[in-house]
């Protein structure tokens, strides 16, 4: 039997955006377990506001979030792939006698309509997950972190590679290089805020390159690399471990899970990780391409996704690293020469700096190819 009580002063504490939003209305669209005693702010996500709501006794606590659909602007569609990949991954847990599954992988909320999401008076999107007690997230990328990571993601996608129906895209073309090129080369024609004048030689550099970055795309068309289902969103602090003896429990996150191509899980993680500095830096001389953070989450990935990798995505493993800051460095571009309208800036020039950064990843990563092609044969 659900109860629900007015809350308490403790929602004073929640962040100012959030300040009109009438809980009473919200919660008992939800079918939780127990008699709701505060609700609290909980994480610092940039994209989807998320918090603790506490119960009584010992009934199970939650996880509330307003899905931001602004980004994610098909909100059905994108807690239809949540449902779906999250029961997959159940059945698989179930099927390898895992044990402790409630806290191995996700577990949504229904409505009383019997939906996994909630649209309020306002037009908001509300989700509700069970809350998983005892684990915590990291925020370290070393080697240890790291390897476990390729372990981690590289076993997610393995687990989802007989899903038996197809997933819609959250994002569409999140990944795709021949889209990313196709937006810059527009706003360069336009050149609505009068920059493209300053920067020909970045431009220069990226059509140099841009047949042999688009080149994941030509053969998929070709029949030769086929869509997988990534998570897209590659971070350590993606997973959660559990709090007392240290094991990895699940990957969490899944708004960006959807099809792509092979390169979106590896490549992304290794832009972040695998930099010596952080993507803004405009101390180029500082941007530095770290092996053993690429060893050691090459060697996690391959454990569990070289079940599944085809010959063909195993050899462009190196490719997928060189990708990542490529695309990256693409897309700051664009934004800057659009007038900053996707990322926040701190400066003029920040998207400016942060598209020399990844291109000098790029540059860095390239040096790297032969010793890349070397570790990933070494591990077979």
């Amino acid at each position: 039997m659900v109860k629900f009580v007015v809350l308490n002063h403790e929602l004073t504490s929640i962040h100012y955006t959030m300040q009109n939003v009438d809980f009473n209305q919200i919660m008992p669209q939800f079918k939780i377990d127990g008699i709701v005693t505060s609700i609290k702010p909980l994480g610092n996500g940039l994209i989807n506001d998320t918090y603790k709501v506490i119960t009584e006794g010992d009934k199970p606590d939650y996880v509330l979030q307003r899905i931001n659909d602004a980004i994610f602007t098909q909100v059905d569609l994108l807690q239809n792939n949540i449902d779906i990949v999250t029961r997959h991954i159940r059945r698989k847990l179930e099927e390898r006698g895992e044990s402790d599954i409630d806290r191995k992988v996700l577990h949504f909320v229904e409505t009383t309509d019997g939906k996994n999401y909630y649209r309020d008076q306002e037009g908001r999107y509300w989700r509700m997950m069970v809350f998983i007690p005892n684990a915590q997230t990291f925020e370290t990328v070393d080697p240890k972190y790291s390897y476990l990571a390729g372990v981690a993601f590289g076993d997610f996608e393995q687990m989802l590679t007989d899903i038996p129906v197809e997933l819609g895209d959250t994002i569409p073309n999140f990944h795709n290089m021949e889209y990313r090129m196709q937006q810059l080369r527009e706003v360069v024609k336009q050149d609505p805020v009068g920059r493209v004048g300053g920067v020909k030689d970045i431009l220069d550099l990226f059509e140099q390159d841009s047949e042999r970055m688009c080149q994941a795309e030509r053969l998929h068309r070709e029949g030769k690399l086929p869509k997988r289902i990534c998570h897209c969103d590659t971070k350590v602090n993606n997973m959660m471990f559990d709090a007392d003896d240290g094991r990895f429990l699940l990957v969490i996150d899944l708004d960006t899970v959807m099809p792509s191509l092979f390169y979106s899980d590896y490549g992304d993680f290794l832009r972040s990780a695998a930099n010596t500095t952080a993507e803004d830096d405009p101390n180029l001389d500082n941007v530095h391409f770290n092996e053993e953070i690429f060893k050691a989450f090459t060697k996690g990935y391959i454990e569990s996704a070289g079940k599944f990798l085809t010959p063909l995505e195993r050899e462009l493993l190196p490719y997928a690293v060189e990708l990542f800051p490529f695309m990256q460095s693409v897309r700051f571009m664009w934004d800057y020469l659009s007038g900053d309208h996707y990322w926040k800036c701190k400066y003029p020039t920040h998207n400016l700096d942060r598209s020399r950064n990844q291109l000098r990843l790029y540059q860095e990563v390239s040096k790297h190819e032969a010793m890349m092609a070397e570790f990933i044969a070494s591990l077979d």
